[in-house]
């Protein structure tokens, strides 16, 4: 959609209806207006929540026993439980619920809410399920594998492996404690009141739900009784728009104080404006694209092999994507633990064509190319268009929204693929599990992962080394186990990784507080003020 005066001024006429502003040139005081493409989310309700935008509203709303928080997002810290004792040798941990917790409904925080809240998720089984799985809970179990006495909850896990990936499970976003009285007593045909929270909120997160219309608008409201501190600001307005240069004009123009969707030549374009600042933040998403192994001209493993040098990963890197990824090609992001660094592709097209000779490809070969329709993903699928043309590989690019991408992604009903894909919680398993294990490949086996979702089964050695990595107690010893599953990924498999992203934000130069960590669970509005 091209710009145009009108554009803006139904936006800002919009803005004055929904946060009650008197001007329209300058946001209100009390209010953080945010410009923003959330037309990835699907669901809010955190028990079936799976989107990056959707995860930053998570954060903003609700809390987990133990959560990495804004004051510092990289430590696991208390939050609605403040202490816990483990026994590894039982695979127990006790933890004590903080006192006086109230829920924006204004009940209080009971060990039956954290008991109800896990086993919403596990009933329900939609997308992130299968991490609180991890713990071996099923709907069946999880009032055996999680007792509540008082303000003392017990939880129980089944499995070989180390506490900390335990707490790590425990501080994602389907470990979120939801206010199970209030959702239950919206239920609606026996769907634990997940229609009613895909518009409300029932959390004890630092700001409630005011407002939510898909494609549209989000409005949160500060609550000021949150246990950790009243936040700095009255309200969040995250206003849905796709398009970067209308972003960046509505940010110039004083229609909003923050833009997250720039390209790096609207971030350049703002480099001489004194009233805006641009804040950079390296992220754990990694962008791929991928093969749907149903498509049987995709299972030649020739075509994966030769994907990964029909890629200009550097050109890619050095234009438009500047400032915004980094060339990496492993499953696990830089800058954590049991990541691989090396990047052994480059842009080579007869190194391809002779893989794809050797392998008996047939060509001309037409893939169906699903992505979402926003920068920087078009972008980068009309290079890939270009690039493996020559090959004889021609994409037909398909864009959508986010919500339709992934929802065609979670039915296996596409060819080609470009995505992102950001771990669930902060442990190498995370996406070793997505990207390297898959133990049951029918269409009725649903599973959150990129094997699964892409129909590839991996080789059995493959499955059973990423079991092995999740059990090992030795810290190095794991670490480079998870590299070289990543080297073995490298080597065959059905995607190709591209990059790692880095987050660029622009705002207005009044707006301090703003903290956003290395994925969307970590975006935090509660310390933003506005000078």
């Amino acid at each position: 959609m091209t710009y145009v005066p009108t554009f803006a001024k139904a936006l800002a006429v919009s803005l004055i209806a929904l946060s009650s502003a008197p001007a329209l040139a300058d946001t209100p005081a009390n209010a953080l207006v945010i410009a923003q493409n959330i037309d990835d989310i699907v669901t809010i309700d955190p028990a079936t929540a799976y989107e990056f935008s959707s995860g930053e509203y998570v954060t903003n709303t609700y809390d987990q026993l133990v959560q990495y928080d804004a004051t510092d997002t990289t430590t696991l810290a208390p939050g609605l439980a403040t202490s816990w004792e483990i026994d590894a040798a039982a695979k127990t941990v006790t933890f004590t619920l903080r006192e006086g917790v109230t829920f924006h409904s204004g009940n209080p925080l009971r060990g039956a809410d954290v008991v109800g809240s896990w086993k919403r998720v596990l009933v329900l089984n939609k997308a992130p399920a299968f991490i609180l799985g991890n713990l071996g809970w099923t709907a069946d179990n999880i009032e055996e594998m999680v007792t509540a006495d008082g303000n003392v909850v017990t939880v129980r896990w089944e499995g070989d492996f180390a506490p900390s990936f335990v707490l790590n499970v425990l501080a994602s976003r389907p470990a979120t404690i939801v206010d199970v009285e209030t959702a239950m007593a919206n239920e609606v045909d026996g769907d634990m009141g997940h229609a009613w929270m895909n518009q409300n909120s029932a959390g004890t997160g630092p700001f409630s739900l005011a407002r939510y219309a898909p494609g549209e608008v989000m409005m949160l409201n500060a609550n000021p009784n949150y246990w950790n501190g009243a936040p700095g600001i009255e309200r969040v307005l995250i206003r849905h728009v796709a398009e970067a240069a209308t972003q960046r004009l509505l940010l110039e123009s004083g229609d909003v104080d923050m833009a997250k969707n720039l390209t790096p030549d609207q971030v350049a374009g703002l480099s001489s404006n004194a009233d805006v600042k641009i804040e950079t933040y390296p992220q754990t998403a990694v962008h791929w694209f991928s093969f749907n192994q149903k498509y049987e001209p995709l299972t030649n493993p020739a075509l994966w092999e030769a994907s990964r040098y029909l890629v200009d990963y550097n050109g890619m890197a050095d234009s438009f994507l500047k400032g915004q990824m980094e060339v990496h090609q492993a499953f696990w992001p830089e800058g954590f633990p049991g990541a691989l660094t090396d990047t052994p592709f480059t842009y080579d097209p007869e190194k391809a064509k002779a893989i794809l000779e050797e392998g008996g490809v047939e060509l001309p070969l037409t893939i169906e190319l699903d992505v979402i329709n926003a920068a920087p993903f078009t972008d980068m699928a009309a290079s890939l268009q270009q690039t493996f043309a020559p090959a004889g590989i021609n994409f037909e690019i398909l864009p959508g929204t986010g919500a339709q991408v992934i929802t065609k992604y979670r039915a296996r009903t596409h060819q080609g693929m470009l995505l992102y894909w950001g771990p669930d919680f902060m442990d190498p398993h995370s996406n070793a599990k997505a990207f390297a294990y898959n133990s049951n490949n029918s269409d009725d086996a649903y599973v959150s992962t990129t094997t699964w979702r892409n129909a590839w089964m991996p080789p059995a050695e493959i499955n059973e080394k990423t079991k092995a990595a999740l059990a090992e107690q030795d810290a190095a010893k794991r670490d480079q186990m998870y590299v070289e599953l990543q080297e073995a990924m490298q080597a065959e498999a059905p995607f190709v990784i591209m990059f790692q992203a880095i987050k660029q934000v622009a705002m207005a130069n009044n707006v301090s507080g703003f903290v956003n960590g290395a994925s969307s669970d970590y975006v935090y509005y509660r310390l933003v003020e506005k000078n």
